[in-house]
């Protein structure tokens, strides 16, 4: 069943509730300005008709611009049955003026269950009495030029991921579980919504093995791609973006977008983010957002498992992102930075020298030659290290000590030789007596 795109937008907004108190959740207040609002309202305000009409406008579809509920009735074409993503509109009590308004998800001879805003203070799936309905609305026109554009980039984007995350697996060393396609049985559950339990666990894995296309492509851009906001992004990091919030979460590729834009990190892309983000040559946004995916990857305590293919997503995924930057003519720097070639298993973003007294050569060095240059020199220069060693523990005590230090010394000093990768830089150090 395909699913209509202002459903996929409402999908991701999925779990925004009302803050209590005088703080206001600013994705429902968003739905105001988007639904045409000139003000930006409390969420306690009703906003039924605000998430609707947000969802609609943001898949590039007029609403009605209105807080009204029953407005909708007036709203596109009535059809008599219900169909998946209809706008329903729903009667609320005994005042002819009040009502509800929600996206038809399913209906029985009695109910019909609806995903809608202002649902016991959120945006939740809900089933209500058939008895409410006043009537089902279905869009004149759907969609637009720019929305066919942003589903065309979804799609390549989507064939992407596809790519890197393969069929089904059940790695024990994988905190995901079992997954398919990069769906987990998680985020399967939660779109079905059933819960996981040891009665179901395994029925929903076996309908996770066999998932339809058309449910992966439903929850990937519902869960990720309108969740994370690529729509609102420029095309090459838009295709960037979508992938880390794959891997790492819609929350953390937030963060790690922000790290890479240079701007507060919060976990949350508004105004501020996209702002840095339309100032900046998008190579460069993509070479940091790469280097910043790397670092993030490498502390993780899978690394030594899955690191080296995490690091060839990146390649591959920064790759293709810059073959969309030149194919749609992005902003680009004249710097050399987007020069740089693929990343390997050691962390490229380190700085390109060390201070010294971070050099096992060093420090090896150091210690072969307390251990077996200074006792001989140290009576000619006044100091006696060894008198009061040799007299209480003998000679033999205190050459076994020198070889040994001598030995680790040695040891370090060769080991250090050979993984030293970084110049050395002075750095002031203060010892205090």
């Amino acid at each position: 069943m395909e699913q209509p795109q202002w459903l996929a937008h409402a999908w991701a907004e999925l779990g925004q509730r009302e803050v209590r108190g005088v703080a206001d959740n600013p994705r429902i207040r968003a739905f105001y300005r988007d639904a045409g609002q000139k003000t930006e309202h409390h969420d306690e305000v009703p906003w039924c008709a605000a998430f609707v009409g947000a969802c609609l406008e943001r898949a590039g579809l007029s609403s009605m611009r209105s807080l009204m509920a029953r407005s909708y009735l007036r709203w596109g074409t009535p059809i008599a049955n219900g169909r998946y993503g209809a706008i329903a509109v729903l009667s609320r009590g005994a005042d002819p003026a009040a009502g509800h308004v929600g996206f038809l998800l399913g209906e029985t001879d009695t109910e019909i269950a609806l995903l809608g805003g202002n649902q016991s203070d959120a945006v939740t799936v809900v089933t209500y009495p058939k008895a409410r309905l006043l009537g089902f609305r279905w869009p004149d026109e759907v969609g637009s030029s720019d929305a066919g554009q942003q589903s065309e980039l979804f799609d390549r984007a989507l064939a992407h991921v596809l790519e890197m995350e393969g069929g089904y697996t059940d790695d024990p060393y994988d905190p995901g579980g079992p997954t398919n396609y990069g769906v987990t049985l998680k985020t399967f559950a939660v779109w079905k919504g059933i819960e996981i339990t040891s009665r179901t666990r395994e029925s929903l894995k076996a309908e996770l093995k066999h998932v339809a296309a058309a449910a992966v492509r439903d929850i990937y851009a519902a869960r990720y791609w309108h969740l994370a906001r690529c729509d609102d992004l420029p095309p090459a990091l838009a295709v960037f973006h979508f992938d880390a919030a794959v891997n790492h979460g819609v929350t953390g590729a937030a963060r790690l977008l922000q790290q890479a834009a240079g701007t507060d990190v919060d976990g949350e892309i508004g105004p501020l983010t996209l702002a840095a983000v339309a100032r900046s040559a998008i190579d460069d946004v993509l070479d940091v957002y790469a280097e910043v995916r790397r670092r993030r990857y490498r502390s993780l305590p899978h690394f030594w498992r899955f690191g080296r293919g995490w690091l060839v997503r990146v390649d591959k995924t920064l790759k293709l992102a810059r073959d969309i930057a030149k194919a749609t003519g992005a902003q680009v720097s004249s710097s050399p930075s987007h020069q740089k070639g693929p990343s390997n298993m050691t962390d490229s973003s380190k700085p390109t020298s060390k201070w010294w007294g971070e050099s096992m050569t060093i420090w090896g060095a150091l210690i072969t030659g307390l251990s077996t240059v200074l006792p001989a020199l140290g009576p000619i220069i006044g100091i006696d290290i060894t008198g009061e060693l040799v007299r209480e523990a003998g000679q033999q005590i205190v050459q076994t000590v020198q070889a040994f230090g001598g030995l680790v010394g040695t040891i370090l000093t060769i080991y250090g030789r050979f993984r030293a990768s970084q110049p050395l830089e002075q750095r002031s150090m203060m010892i205090k007596l």
